[in-house]
Formats: structure tokens, sequence, C-alpha cells
């Protein structure tokens, strides 16, 4: 069968105009390279390779090169790390000082080596006197001429990736329980592996190739200094067909780095090989994220400890809060309202805000955001990519030393609470979304803290899946002994998961009640308008309200006049004509359709006028085929007085 030809994309020609110098770019790279090839003596390339002072210098250089890789190592991950997440004066110049010896002619920099380490250097004498230690003539001066020359290339490259990773993995590890130093070994370095191992297969190649400083500072002497570069150097004068064989070799071992690097470490544009495996399909006749209930056993288990909330917010974000044990708390407002600089100062991990925090007896304002017993489930759940189901939740009970056995045993037993427990040995991208957020709620709920906080837990779901992780978060907050915070601009989990509603606007409270006062006298327009309210600010009237935007609105009961005040009107409550109504309405508008979306079984419709603010309004499908309602339609508005609630500000 004949194969289709393949069509070319419009655009994709190169123009002749750069493909001929990107063509002999090629070829000047490339015909060095050639020419080692063309003039290898092939015959005799085992005799060179296999003469003394050739594998003399072979293992002296692998000997010099491997301690290069761990001296970089010891100091430059503790530097890649400082420069890509410390801010501190003088971090340009210090990044500087990094990318100098990749710039710096090599004998420069051995000249620099010998004026600082060399026996008339500054340090070289004071070394020589206390420890007895002379660097120039000896191996250890070419490990430090390597080191010096190589160390740039595992700090550049190991910085990159850690700028790459967000903060929020470690960030949480922290709330689990985990210390820097816990949080660095077991969750930074795993998940910056790929550029640290680059950066330490760059350095390594890159000492066993140095070549300048070592001549320079630590001399060529055979068995001691003479590497495998200062060997080609020597066979070049006396030997050029054995110097080509070597060089040969350590052309070998650089592409060989190079391939591997290009194939699994660097992330080539455009290679795909190593993309994450997709998510598994749920198992036939299920649907997905509709998991098993957990067996009574585990839904019979419920925490002990009662851990109320005392805090005390001040900063951009300004509130005094108290809640009894078992509390929850939504906490809603509109965005840059400070809800999220509210969780992050109960964590410590802000300066935009500062907490004072006690839970329980106990005062965690002094304590770093690992011993506050606080847990953080941020909106993407941040699991640990590199770790299973189980391992990430168990994570935040080794943290607190309880044994490995046992810790697997409490994180399957949270595990099979949720409904997931069957989903233990998979990695998160093997989880669907429904799945990852109740592992990450498993996984702070098995760390045993005294508060727990959840940024917009569901906000990534699609409806149904929302709907069945909110019965099983509402059922496992129950059982909670301490208090949880959630942030969430959604109305239904506000109503269904919480015991109060915290309303936030530029970092202050304006509302703190049980929903259902919130959602009968909502104080905010945002909060209004989430409630699926017309909201409109004013200033009360005799008779009414003299709205902010223009206009005025009679209400049946007003209040005193100068008061600052919100006018609620539900959507169902808006009446929609061709004609002026000339019945009971006393707050009738002219205006425009702009925009119609379905909500169920009723349209909303965005109804602009001149005379009054942005009015939604809710119609059957019915009354709107009736009225022929379509984008641009004119149409009269109506509104009674007792349709108007007013709530002062």
């Amino acid at each position: 069968m004949k194969r289709p030809a393949l069509r070319r994309t419009p655009g994709a020609r190169a123009p002749l105009l750069l493909t001929v110098p990107a063509l002999l770019a090629v070829a000047f790279l490339m015909l060095p390279l050639v020419g080692i090839l063309a003039r290898t003596s092939w015959g005799e390339l085992g005799t060179h390779l296999t003469a003394e002072p050739t594998t003399q210098a072979l293992r002296l250089s692998l000997l010099v090169s491997l301690w290069a890789l761990g001296l970089s190592l010891l100091f430059g991950v503790p530097l890649a790390w400082l420069l890509a997440r410390v801010p501190f004066p003088g971090k340009a110049f210090v990044r500087s000082l990094v990318l100098l010896p990749m710039v710096l002619p090599p004998t420069v920099g051995g000249v620099a080596l010998l004026l600082a380490f060399g026996r008339r250097g500054l340090l070289g004498p004071w070394l020589e006197d206390t420890f007895g230690i002379t660097l120039p003539f000896h191996t250890s001066g070419a490990v430090l001429a390597a080191t010096f020359v190589a160390m740039p290339f595992l700090v550049i490259s190991l910085e990159g990736a850690l700028g790459g990773l967000r903060p929020r993995y470690e960030e949480t590890a922290a709330s689990l329980g985990a210390s820097p130093v816990r949080v660095f070994l077991t969750v930074t370095l795993p998940m910056v592996a790929p550029g640290l191992i680059a950066g330490a297969a760059l350095t390594w190649a890159r000492a066993l190739g140095e070549f300048g400083a070592t001549i320079t500072f630590a001399g060529n002497l055979p068995g001691t200094t003479q590497t495998l570069p200062l060997q080609v150097y020597l066979l070049l004068q006396e030997s050029p067909e054995a110097a080509t064989s070597v060089s040969l070799l350590l052309l070998a071992i650089a592409m060989i780095v190079l391939i591997a690097l290009r194939g699994r470490w660097t992330g080539t544009p455009g290679d795909h090989r190593d993309r994450p495996a997709p998510r598994p399909e749920e198992p036939t006749g299920t649907t997905p994220d509709i998991l098993p209930e957990p067996p009574a056993y585990v839904r019979e288990k419920a925490p002990q400890e009662r851990w109320p909330l005392h805090a005390d917010v001040t900063g951009f974000t300004r509130l005094a809060l108290a809640a009894d044990p078992g509390t929850t708390i939504a906490v809603v407002g509109p965005n840059g309202a400070g809800k999220t600089t509210l969780l992050r100062a109960l964590l410590g991990l802000t300066p935009r805000a500062h907490a004072r925090l006690r839970l329980g007896d106990t005062d965690v304002t002094a304590l770093p955001p690992h011993r506050r017993g606080v847990a953080w489930v941020p909106q993407d759940g941040a699991l640990f990519p590199h770790l299973s189901a189980l391992s990430n939740t168990a994570y935040g009970l080794r943290t607190h030393g309880v044994p490995r056995a046992e810790a697997r045993r409490e994180a399957q037993s949270w595990l099979d609470r949720l409904g997931v427990g069957h989903l233990a040995h998979r990695k998160p991208g093997q989880l669907s979304g429904g799945q990852a957020q109740r592992v990450a709620l498993a996984r702070a709920l098995a760390a045993r803290p005294r508060l727990l906080l959840l940024d917009e837990p569901l906000a990534a779901l699609d409806q149904t899946t929302r709907a069945h992780v909110r019965h099983t978060l509402r059922r496992h907050l129950a059982e909670f002994g301490g208090v949880c915070l959630i942030v969430t601009h959604d109305p239904v989990e506000a109503v269904s998961l919480a015991d109060r509603v915290l309303v936030l606007d530029d970092g202050r409270v304006l509302q703190d009640e049980p929903p259902a006062e919130v959602t009968r006298h909502p104080r905010s327009p945002w909060v209004a308008r989430m409630l699926g309210r017309n909201a409109w600010p004013g200033t009360a009237t005799a008779d009414g309200l003299q709205l902010a935007g223009g206009g005025r609105l009679v209400v049946a009961e007003p209040l005193a006049p100068g008061t600052e005040a919100l006018a609620v009107i539900a959507p169902e409550a808006v009446s929609v004509h061709r004609e002026k109504p000339t019945g009971s309405p006393r707050n009738v508008w002219p205006g425009t359709v702009r925009e119609i979306t379905s909500g169920g079984s009723r349209l909303r419709l965005l109804i602009t006028s001149d005379r009054a603010p942005d009015l939604v309004a809710e119609i059957t499908p019915q009354a709107a085929a009736e009225l022929r309602i379509a984008d641009g339609t004119q149409v009269w508005t109506g509104v009674k007085a007792t349709e108007v609630t007013v709530v002062p500000l």
C-alpha cells in the first residue's frame, strides 16, 4: 500500500540566507574531529593506548577528575542552592565569580592559583608552615586546578534546576514536619536529580580534560601531575601518531558524556522520549474517582487530641481569629484579598504578614514551620513526584520519628479511609486529579497536625469528581481534632464544608459568620456575586439607596440616611419585559441584553443600562422564547422594592 506523502508545513523551509552560514558552522566544528579520525593510526591504536606512560596518565586523570568532582559536589551543591534560593547583598557578584573560571583563559587561572596557593602566594606559606601542605607540583595541586575550572559547570547547571523547582514542594514538606536539611535531602535533591547529574557529568568531563591551569599551577611531572591532556601535549612533540590516538580517546569520552546527557538529562527541545506515562484508565464499568468505601475498621478510627486555635495576624492581612477544635472555616474574598497570605502567615512562610499563633496550650509563634504542627495542602496537592502515594502519605510520620514499618501501616490506613488504598504504590503521575487530591489530604491528616490549611483543594477537579471528593472531605473534617481553614471561590464548598465563613478584602475581615447568615446577608459585593446575586453599593436615602454607579433604588425597608450600604438582589427576582411594565415594580430601567448563559434549567441574562449598574436576571427558556430574547435585544427590567435586601457596610 502506498504511503501518503508527508505535507510540509507552510513556512517550514529554512531561508537560504540562514542555511548556508549554519552549514558552514557545522562544517567548521566537524572538520577538526574528522581530522583526528582521518589521521588516527588504527593499526597501532591499541599499542598507543596501552603504553605505560599513557596508562599512568589515564589513571592519574581519573583520580584527579573524580577528586575534583567530589570537591565540586561538596562545595558546589550548597553554593548552587544559596544562589537559587537565598536573596543576599552581592549575589550578582558571587554569581560572576562562579562564572569567571568558565571565561578566564586556563593559563591565567593557573597563574591566579599560583599567586594564591603557591609557596610565595597569599595562603601558600601559611599552609606549608602550619599543615606541611605544598600544593604546586603535587597531585593535590592538579586536583585544585581541575576543581577551579570545572566546578562552575555543576553550580550553573544545578542553580538552573533549583530555580525551576517551585518552592511549594519544599514548603509542603516543611509543613509536614521536615527540617530544612531533611527537605533538602529527601525532596529538593531527588527532584533536581536530572540537573545535578547533568552538572556532575559535565564537571567530571571538564576536569578530565583540564590542561592550562594544571600545567601552570601543578606542573607536568610524570606520575604526579601529568594527566592525559598533558601527556597528549608531550606526545605531540615526540610521537604525533600516539598523540592522535590519545586525543581520540579523550574525544570519545567527551562524546559519550554529551550523548548521554542529551538522551536523558538535558531535556533537549523536541525530544519526547521521557514523557511521563499516561494516567491509567479506570476499570471498565466504573466512574472515575468514585472509589469504594474504606473498610469499617478504618472508618471507626478517629483522632483523639483536640487543638483550639487563637491567632493574631498583622501585616498585609490583619485579623484576630479564634476557633474551637473541629471547626472548619471557609476563607473567601477576591483575588488579592489576603487569603493565601493568611495561610502562609499561619505557616510562618511569608514576610508580608506575621501571626501570633497558639494551638491548644502551645504558643508556636517563634517556632519554624516544620515544628508548628500546621499542615498545608496547596491547590495542586504538591505530591512529591519521586515518591509513591504510600510514601507520600508516610512522609510526615517519618519526619516525626515514627518507625518505617509503623509509618507505612498508618499511611495505608489513611489511604484506606479516603478510598484510595488500592492506589498506594502508584506515583503521582499515575493518579487522576481526584485521586491525587485524596492522597494529598491523607498525607496532611496522617502527619497528625494541630491546624489544617487547604488552599482551594478542589479547584482543579470537574464537577462530578468535586462532589465526591467534597463528600469525602466533609466526613473526615468532622473527625479532625484541630481547626481547618479552607480557601475557596466555590460557594457550594463554603456552605457545605464550613461552620464559619471568613470574608476578606484588602487584608481585612468584612464578615465572619455562619454560612447561612453570609448567604442571607452578604456584606461584600464580591461575596454576593460569588453567591450568584446582584450586589450594588451605595448610600442610604429616605426611601432607598443612591447607587455608587449612578441611579436610585427604592427599597421596602430603608436604612438611616447617609449609611453606606449594599443592596442585594437575587437574579430570579428581576423581571424582564419587552415593553415598559406598568404594574407593581418600584424599580424599572431600560436596558440591553449583552450576554446569555445557561444555568441548569434556566437562562441568565446580563443586562446593561445607562440608568443603573449591570444587572443579572434569570428567566426560563420558555419565557426567553416568548420574549424573543437574543444578544442585543432591547428590554425593560423591573425589581420590586420588597425583593431588595439592604445590608449596612
